[in-house]
């Protein structure tokens, strides 16, 4: 890096997804400039949004100045038209100019040149930060490492667990969490059952469901931060808040039903019913169970998250979700292809080959 210090540099890219080899970058350059823009350029065709991404590098780098945009012109680094294009679009976005322009990848040299700055190469080859949005987009298990808490907060699937009283879904929700060696957030309306003014005997109020829903939503949002693989098992959601609104309120509720429509998992697994019912102190009772029972049955059957039932012991049930839950994070955890044009490697080759 040259000696001195920057007026206003320059980092362009797709954070799809931010890791650590782009965090390395950012902070580089926000120790060598006065002021760093960071550009965003995402592509409509990408399974991540752009607000997203834009979110995470301004909590992850809060002192950088991010602009956020969708632009769909391929790139063509042997193209001196898509390089006019780019250039122009990304000079657009400036709010001055710039003195310096940070990257990894070769392609910073030119890009520098045509907005007259110097560039500024960082870990070249990734030799410090041996890491790719490709790569993980790959396999993004085995670089879950690699990802800052609020990226792994929004790429983390949900796997719900739930049923009616007494049919094991806590149980079930930790032995699924060790299994995959996660993370489960448990019920919160059942600790409130207990804790609520009146406990157990007082009627239900309506806005108690709602405190509910906050409640086992921030607790997930918590945890989704600290999960040390990309799945988080949850004993219960808002869906199944709703049902218990519905039980005890005597009336669907349609603010809840809207939020759960916002909040859905990657799949449910509903506990069955077969088991023995155990009065715990805090539970209806048994006559209830087969109607709520068949009440969630009818409910999961009406939306579109996948789900399935299972039964027999806690071992048995692990066997019988597993399939199910890896298909669900397969899906989840998956990337639609960026907007590329040729591999750079190529593209570099062949402009250096036109002499330009």
């Amino acid at each position: 890096m040259p000696d001195g210090r920057f007026r206003h540099g320059l980092i362009v890219g797709k954070f799809y997804p931010l890791h650590a080899g782009h965090s390395h970058l950012i902070r580089t350059a926000l120790r060598a400039c006065d002021r760093l823009t960071v550009e965003l350029i995402g592509a409509s065709v990408e399974s991540v949004t752009v607000a997203a991404r834009e979110q995470w590098i301004r909590e992850e780098h809060p002192t950088a100045h991010v602009v956020a945009f969708v632009d769909d012109t391929p790139v063509d680094f042997a193209s001196e038209t898509a390089w006019d294009a780019h250039t122009r679009i990304i000079a657009g976005a400036l709010d001055a100019p710039v003195d310096a322009v940070f990257t990894s990848d070769a392609y910073g040299e030119e890009l520098a040149r045509r907005l007259g700055a110097t560039w500024v190469q960082v870990d070249p080859g990734r030799v410090r930060n041996p890491v790719s949005g490709a790569a993980v987009r790959a396999d993004l298990a085995a670089h879950w490492h690699e990802l800052a808490p609020a990226v792994r907060a929004t790429l983390t699937p949900r796997i719900v667990v739930l049923g009616a009283e007494s049919t094991g879904s806590t149980t079930l929700a930790a032995a699924l969490a060790d299994e995959l060696g996660t993370l489960w957030v448990p019920e919160y309306g059942r600790e409130l059952s207990i804790t609520r003014e009146g406990g157990l005997a007082a009627p239900w109020r309506g806005d108690e469901f709602d405190l509910i829903v906050d409640r086992q939503i921030a607790m997930e949002d918590a945890a989704l931060r600290q999960t040390p693989a990309p799945v988080l098992v949850c004993d219960t959601d808002v869906l199944a808040t709703a049902l218990w609104h519905e039980r005890y309120m005597g009336a669907p509720a349609p603010r809840i039903l809207a939020r759960a429509a916002e909040h859905r998992p990657a799949l449910y697994v509903l506990t069955g019913d077969e088991i023995p019912f155990v009065q715990d102190g805090t539970r209806d009772g048994e006559h209830i169970r087969a109607r709520m029972q068949a009440r969630f049955r009818a409910v999961l059957q009406g939306q579109p998250v996948p789900w399935l039932e299972v039964g027999g012991d806690v071992p048995a049930r692990v066997r019988t979700a597993l399939p199910a839950v890896h298909d669900a994070l397969a899906r989840a955890l998956s990337f639609t292809a960026p907007l590329e044009g040729r591999p750079m490697d190529e593209q570099l080759a062949l402009q250096r080959r036109a002499g330009r």
